[in-house]
């Protein structure tokens, strides 16, 4: 019965959270608004003690929100192409010039420059011997690889001494790379689409990239202008140059790689629509019993922000209504709180509960918490973030995408076994899925976390390769896309017992004297750890 009453809770706050009445969830519309109230209303329903501003629910944060309007010409001897934004290219400039007038640059130089990667770790420099200032950098997504010369070739098998091999490192994120790019001077970026590595289509690059995007200040040092190029308009711009990208892209991966002038150039201009409004955070507290360890928290976090309202060609509007990403994330953290403010057993240590917006404008929302948490980060020992969570069933296996960085996964996998299920790690690391949630702000800063992102695996009573199936279907005709909404076919079956067991792993860590710490070989190991 009581897990009967937890799906149907589950199901009926994904119902509202995808509801048209909510608009698509867009931060700083009437969206906003209705979804923040529903939020903080069923937290004050469970009786949870508001932790934003002002004793109330809400965090709030100054946002500028930018619609960029690029224009793109390329040119390579006698052929120039007028780029067609939203086809072939998207972009964006979020360079504090363009905030106060268009931008416009003629005639500049384009460079390929691989992976546009700097890592003195692996010895490797595409900028070394360029100087790119003032240039147009031409670059692919993801690291370099090679195969793995411990198996036989064409296995697929990646060396793991370069760049960690099937598993991304920060350094192939497309946030890296137009990082770098402006670090070293050049006037635009533009990154090369490859759907095998970025793990979606350039239709959700156009989704995420054609319309407003946001940030909580204008940064200096940007380049003018970022920006993707769909792959065959990049294979057109190297043919022309007389160049073959897929050779270029083989010797990309080569140790010692020199960029290539492209003998062309590229001219653009943006101009900038800015507007700035409000955003908000939604936080609450179940606070702890013990007179010290209450001072300390565990957080639980889910970003409820999505993509408003898309108008079609024919005048129709559709509602980008993220049922999955993020409405289920949401809905599990409610029903988690509403455990943890009606147990019998209360938490030593406190127990925040963060529902972000602007996660999917750069995790903005996360950044801001940081910057002022409702409790002190070095008494925030752990958080465990959902996005994008499991309504096809149950499961013997549960995907822990941070597996392997903490003791959290000592504590994750015992509790797991207890459900007969066991942990296993991101099957697709060369994803980058670790990189892209809120969690990533708290490992930055030294708290250990744990992130779930399509967690279910091996489903019970269903047939071998179901779950890679429904997450591959998930991802090519729903994900960031109108038509992610409630489906009638889902099981929220397994949904239901993630929340049994993540509501009893807070329970562990908000009843243990001891603090969780990093593995060894962690990049974001802290003085916490005692190894």
């Amino acid at each position: 019965m009581k897990k009967r009453k937890l799906k149907a809770a589950l199901l009926g706050h994904i119902d509202k959270l995808a509801s048209d009445e909510l608009e698509g969830r867009a931060p700083g519309t009437r969206g906003e608004q209705r979804t923040i109230e529903y939020i903080a209303g069923q937290l004050e329903e469970f009786g949870l003690t508001p932790a934003g501003d002002n004793g109330t629910y809400f965090q709030s944060m100054p946002v500028t929100g930018i619609i960029s309007l690029p224009e793109l010409k390329l040119r390579s001897g006698d052929w120039s192409k007028a780029l067609e934004f939203a086809e072939d290219f998207v972009g964006q400039s979020r360079h504090p010039g363009a905030c106060e007038q268009a931008i416009k640059v003629d005639s500049s130089e384009l460079v390929f420059v691989g992976y546009g990667i700097e890592a003195p770790e692996y010895g490797w420099n595409d900028y070394e011997g360029v100087d790119v200032r003032g240039k147009t950098v031409v670059i692919l997504i993801g690291q370099p690889e090679r195969p793995d010369p411990g198996f036989p070739p064409g296995e697929g098998k990646l060396d793991p001494m370069l760049f960690k091999g099937r598993t991304l490192t920060y350094y192939g994120r497309w946030t890296y790379k137009f990082e770098k790019a402006s670090e070293m001077g050049a006037a635009a970026a533009l990154i090369i689409h490859d759907g095998r590595k970025a793990g979606y289509g350039f239709d959700v690059v156009q989704a995420s990239w054609s319309g407003e995007c946001y940030q909580l200040s204008c940064p200096a040092d940007r380049v003018l202008l970022e920006g993707w190029l769909s792959s065959e308009c990049a294979g057109e711009l190297f043919s022309r140059a007389g160049h073959d990208l897929d050779s270029l892209k083989m010797s990309a991966n080569e140790k010692g790689f020199k960029a290539v002038p492209l003998d062309g150039s590229a001219s653009f201009r943006v101009a900038n629509k800015i507007r700035t409004f409000e955003s908000n955070n939604v936080v609450a507290r179940v606070e702890g019993c013990d007179p010290v360890l209450k001072n300390e928290c565990i957080i639980y976090s889910a970003h409820w922000d999505h993509f408003g309202l898309w108008e079609r060609e024919d005048g129709g509007i559709d509602v980008y209504s993220g049922a999955v990403d993020n409405g289920s994330g949401v809905s599990m953290i409610l029903e988690i709180a509403g455990l943890f403010q009606n147990s019998s057993v209360r938490p030593k240590r406190s127990v925040m509960f963060l529902f972000t917006t602007l996660e999917e404008s750069g995790l903005l929302g996360a950044d801001f918490y940081i910057a002022n948490p409702s409790m002190p980060l070095d008494a925030t020992v752990s958080i465990i973030n959902l996005d994008v969570m499991n309504v096809w069933g149950r499961t013997r296996e549960l995907v822990s995408i941070a597996l392997g960085h903490s003791s959290l996964d000592e504590n994750l996998s015992r509790l797991a076994a207890g459900q007969g299920r066991c942990v296993v790690p991101d099957p697709e690391p060369e994803k980058g899925y670790f990189f892209r949630s809120d969690h990533m702000s708290f490992l930055k800063e030294g708290i250990p976390a744990l992130f779930f992102l399509f967690p279910g695996s091996d489903y019970i009573d269903r047939e071998p390769g179901y779950a890679e199936a429904k997450k591959l279907e998930y991802i090519r005709n729903h994900y960031h896309k109108p038509s992610d909404k409630v489906k009638g076919d889902w099981d929220l079956s397994g949904m239901v017992e993630d929340v049994e067991l993540l509501f009893e792993v807070g329970q562990e860590l908000v009843s243990s004297d001891s603090r969780p710490y990093f593995a060894v070989d962690s990049e974001f190991k802290t003085r916490w750890s005692p190894n």
